[in-house]
C-alpha cells in the first residue's frame, strides 16, 4: 500500500514537541495548576505535580494516569531543592517550570494581619523565588527550558480588599521578568501568564451563596469598588489560562521573553 502521508487530503500527524520532555507544575492539585497538568499531558509532557495538598495530588493522580505527585511546600526552601534533585533523578531534567501555587488573604490594609501578609509573600512570591531558583540553574547549566509563572492581573491594578495579594502578585512577575532577563543568554525563556477573574474555588470562595449571581456581579463590574467588568462577557475557565501557559512553554514562542501576558478577558482595559 503506497504511502500517502503529506498527500492533500491526508494530513500527517506531527508528535508534540513536549513529548518525553519533563514538566515541573507548581500548585497542581486544583483550579488552574491542575488544568496545566492536563494540557501538558495531553501533550505528551511528563508531569510532576507538585502541590502541598496530599489529597488533592491523589485525586488528581487518580484522574490523570501517569502523573508523578510530590507533596512540597514551596515556601521551604530546602524542601524545594530536595524536591527538584529528587524529580530530576527519577524523571530527567526538567524542561519546563510553571509557577501556579498561590494564596489569597482579603482584607482592608488597616486590618490585615502581619500573619496574613506574611503567608502571602511566602507562598506566592518566596515559593516562586525558591523554584525558580532551582530550576533556573539546571536549566541554565543545560542551556534551555522555559519558566512561566501564574501572576494575575491584580499585578497591574489596584484592587480593594487584596492589597497583599496583589502586591505579592506584582512582586513574582517582575522577580521572573528579572530572571528572564539574567538567563537569556543561557538559552531559558521566562515569561508571565496574568489571569483575571478564573472559575476556581479560590474565586468562588469570594463569592456569597448564589453563585450565578455573584459570577454575574464579578462580569458587570462594580463600580462601588471600582472594579472594571469583564469586556468578554464571561469569566475563564482554567483551561483557558492553561492553553496560554502552554503557549509561552512551547516553541512557537521560542522568540518571547519576561513577557506578561494578561488573559482576563479584557477586565483591565489593557492594550
Amino acid at each position: 500500500m503506497p504511502n500517502l502521508a503529506g498527500r492533500r487530503g491526508c494530513p500527517v500527524q506531527q508528535q508534540s514537541e513536549f513529548a518525553g520532555s519533563v514538566a515541573m507544575v507548581t500548585g497542581a492539585g486544583q483550579g488552574i495548576g491542575a488544568a496545566v497538568v492536563r494540557a501538558l499531558v495531553a501533550e505528551g509532557a511528563v508531569v510532576a505535580a507538585v502541590d502541598r495538598n496530599a489529597g488533592a495530588l491523589e485525586a488528581l493522580v487518580a484522574e490523570v494516569p501517569g502523573v508523578r505527585p510530590y507533596v512540597l511546600d514551596v515556601s521551604d526552601a530546602q524542601s524545594v531543592e530536595k524536591t527538584v534533585e529528587l524529580i530530576e533523578e527519577q524523571l530527567g531534567s526538567i524542561a519546563t517550570l510553571v509557577n501556579v501555587a498561590g494564596i489569597l488573604r482579603t482584607a482592608p490594609v488597616v486590618e490585615l494581619t502581619d500573619a496574613d501578609w506574611a503567608d502571602t509573600f511566602a507562598v506566592n512570591t518566596t515559593g516562586v523565588f525558591h523554584t525558580s531558583r532551582a530550576v533556573g540553574r539546571r536549566m541554565a547549566d543545560r542551556g534551555r527550558g522555559a519558566v512561566v509563572t501564574v501572576g494575575s492581573n491584580a499585578a497591574g491594578v489596584p484592587r480593594a480588599g487584596m492589597a497583599a495579594y496583589a502586591a505579592s502578585k506584582a512582586a513574582a512577575t517582575m522577580f521572573t521578568r528579572c530572571l528572564g532577563l539574567e538567563l537569556a543568554r543561557s538559552g531559558v525563556r521566562c515569561n508571565v501568564v496574568s489571569p483575571g477573574s478564573t472559575d476556581t474555588e479560590m474565586q468562588r470562595a469570594l463569592w456569597g451563596e448564589d453563585a450565578e449571581a455573584s459570577e454575574q456581579r464579578v462580569i458587570d463590574g462594580d463600580l462601588g469598588s471600582w472594579r472594571v467588568g469583564i469586556p468578554l462577557g464571561r469569566i475563564a475557565a482554567p483551561a483557558d489560562i492553561a492553553e496560554a501557559v502552554v503557549f509561552l512553554a512551547s516553541d512557537r514562542a521560542r522568540h518571547i521573553t519576561m513577557h506578561d501576558l494578561y488573559v482576563d478577558g479584557g477586565a483591565t482595559l489593557r492594550a
